[in-house]
């Protein structure tokens, strides 16, 4: 087995493939950025290099300056985890050039299913279905109308060299065709340097449905069940399970058989995942193989009681696999959520900050986090935002949706936005439990999922006003001289103490953009907290970030973070945000009505106008791009463009005014 190898990633990846390799005993060596010198994975490697500045393409993506670490180090073996360059040809080719073992499949095969096109060629010839559609050589625009009016709509354009959901756009008419490929070949270029497409019929009800394979050296394959991770948004994974809920056992048979057919067809070895649309009919085809580990893998280590990353290494050393396939056992069933630094109430816009308060689950067999992050790290602009994976298993499905639904609710994140509470919804929400599963399962149930931000407001003011008495209570007393003879004098106690009166002020909290004014008297056993001519008497208690508290006689728990005026509360799966107001005049209260500022930080990629166009409510005038996804900007109304503020390349903040349009109520049409 190797003494010692090097890990081409960073992050929750990184730290994964270190536990494993530290239990076999294997020494790892770790590789970093500027911007990751303090990150987990470098503080549990046995070794790190410092490889280049924060952007990947100047670190993480950079062939031989990886290679060239991983000579220096002594490593014999370079996993690449997943994402940058693990399934990357050139990667893989240049390892084996310098003698060392790349953990993961030979570059011919690698190559053969980097191209979506050429990998559907392959899978024709080994009888693997395909869904209908176009994944020729020729990609002018006019033949790709043609194939697109041929295949029938709705259909997917999906870039060849693409994944995670770049490159994508579903077109639902002939209409939509010309700017969906513009935009989704643009895409394609930024993320993987290649803008060729595919089209693909888009089913309208289809499960994404995938098989763990492995294969070895000696020319074995078996496969370790299914996946279901229909539960997407944007194209891209949000929550996966093992096994399928309601696969028939003779389709889990048969699905099985072609993923490793399409694996042995490319001589792979080692991990990988083939990927199928698992349609209402029970039929199933081929969408794509990756070479590599998934992200996903937990749950199907959860049901086996495998390692995967221990057969990763095993196979890579020239072992062959470790079971059979009359061998391989499943296990009750798994859950995985993908805990990401992202805003859900704003079509799941990537965020960033710091994670200045971080609470997990305990962690137990049926219990696990996977994570690259600590209390006190930065998410960054410059990689994904995927904060962790919380993975659960139990007996039965949903003996393990009760156990992922209570797991949520212990897990607290405050100083970024971030998904829990939609977390929650999802996995606690009926269509969920009932196995409702499709690829559009987050659209179709979207109400149910986000529903009213102004439902139960009282409630939510009552709690953030009382947490601000109790937290000031506390502060107060952790401040206070301890050599103070009277623990109960007045004078220890927050609030405007008056003889023989009670302490009443008015607090004024920002919830969902509406700034309410709330009447709080402070009382020896408690508080009477008075908001829209409603009184609520409240008894609370504060233990670190503990409230025990009592609402009119409702005892409940709540756990809560109170920083500068920020309050953020974690009751029982939802994250409450409020802010303590205060009249304060900023630049932000002189913004015409007009203005359009940057929803995320990132890049402008594309500017669409000019100072003096005229524009039409929804037309599209910037283009940005964050973490690889791009998000466009587009018009609130009609007017002229008044000021253009960025060009494209330049990077923007959060909040950044990027045009200014002068609203107009009439825009006079031009004669013809």
């Amino acid at each position: 087995m190797f003494r010692k190898i090097l890990i081409a990633n960073r992050g929750e990846i990184a730290c994964r493939v270190i536990q494993t390799a530290r239990q076999m005993g294997i020494r790892c060596v770790a590789v970093y950025s500027d911007a990751d010198a303090n990150a987990r994975h470098v503080a549990l490697a046995d070794d790190a290099f410092h490889i280049g500045p924060a952007a990947s393409s100047e670190s993480y993506l950079c062939v031989d300056r990886i290679i060239e670490v991983a000579r220096q180090s002594g490593a014999e073996a370079i996993h690449p985890g997943y994402g940058f360059l693990s399934e990357n040809t050139g990667f893989a080719e240049a390892s084996e050039a310098a003698g060392i073992v790349f953990i993961g499949p030979p570059s011919a095969a690698i190559a053969a299913m980097g191209s979506k096109s050429a990998a559907k060629a392959i899978m024709e010839k080994a009888g693997v279905p395909l869904v209908p559609g176009y994944h020729g050589d020729d990609q002018s625009p006019g033949t790709l109308r043609t194939e697109a009016e041929k295949c029938g709509f709705p259909l997917l354009l999906k870039a060849v060299a693409g994944g995670g959901g770049k490159g994508m756009r579903v077109v639902k008419s002939i209409d939509e065709f010309d700017d969906a490929l513009a935009a989704a070949k643009r895409e394609a270029q930024n993320a993987f340097g290649n803008p060729d497409m595919l089209i693909e019929r888009y089913l309208t009800q289809p499960r994404h449905v995938e098989i763990q394979v492995f294969c070895d050296r000696q020319g074995q394959g078996i496969y370790l069940a299914e996946r279901d991770c229909s539960v997407q948004r944007r194209h891209q994974k949000v929550l996966e399970e093992a096994p399928a809920p309601g696969l028939p056992e003779d389709t889990r048979k048969a699905m099985g058989e072609a993923a490793v057919r399409a694996a042995q067809a490319i001589d792979y070895v080692g991990a990988g995942t083939v990927e199928f649309l698992y349609d209402v009919d029970g039929s199933f085809f081929f969408m794509e193989m990756n070479t590599r580990l998934q992200v996903e893998h937990p749950v199907t280590e959860m049901i086996t009681g495998q390692d995967l990353v221990a057969w990763q290494l095993k196979i890579a050393n020239g072992e062959p696999l470790p079971l059979t396939q009359s061998q391989v056992q499943i296990y009750g069933h798994a859950l995985e959520v993908r805990v990401y630094a992202e805003d859900p109430d704003h079509d799941f816009l990537p965020a960033t900050g710091r994670l200045r308060y971080l609470r997990t689950p305990e962690e137990t067999p049926q219990v696990r986090i996977d994570t690259g992050v600590r209390e006190g790290d930065d998410i960054s602009v410059h990689y994904d935002p995927m904060i962790a994976k919380l993975v659960v298993w139990a007996e039965d499905r949903p003996q393990a949706i009760n156990r992922l639904v209570t797991a949520l609710e212990q897990y607290r994140i405050a100083g970024v936005r971030n998904n829990l509470s939609f977390l929650h919804a999802l996995a606690d929400s009926k269509p969920f439990r009932d196995a409702e599963l499709t690829t559009g399962f987050i659209e179709d149930h979207h109400q149910l999922l986000f529903g009213d931000q102004t439902q139960n407001s009282e409630e939510s003011l009552v709690l953030a006003a009382t947490f601000v008495m109790a937290h000031r209570q506390a502060q107060a007393t952790l401040s206070k001289d301890p050599t103070d003879p009277d623990p109960w004098s007045p004078f220890a106690k927050p609030g405007h103490w008056r003889l023989n009166a009670v302490s009443a002020e008015t607090l004024k909290l920002a919830l969902n953009g509406t700034v309410h004014e709330l009447q709080v008297t402070t009382q020896p056993r408690g508080y009477r907290v008075t908001t829209a001519g409603r009184s609520h008497w409240v008894e609370a208690d504060l233990l670190d970030d503990r409230l025990d508290i009592v609402i009119d006689g409702h005892r409940r728990q709540l756990f809560g973070q109170i920083h500068g005026q920020d309050i953020t509360l974690f009751d029982r799966g939802k994250t409450l945000r409020s802010t303590i107001h205060r009249e304060t005049f900023t630049s932000d209260d002189l913004a015409t009505e007009g203005s359009l500022e940057a929803p995320m930080n990132g890049a402008v990629i594309a500017v669409q106008t000019r100072k003096g166009d005229r524009v039409t409510a929804g037309q599209t005038l910037v283009i940005m791009e964050a973490m690889k996804m791009e998000h466009a900007i587009k018009a609130p109304a009609d007017g002229i463009v008044s000021e253009v503020f960025y060009a494209e390349g330049d990077q923007v903040a959060e909040g950044a005014e990027l045009i200014a349009i002068d609203v107009t109520d009439d825009v006079t049409e031009t004669e013809t």
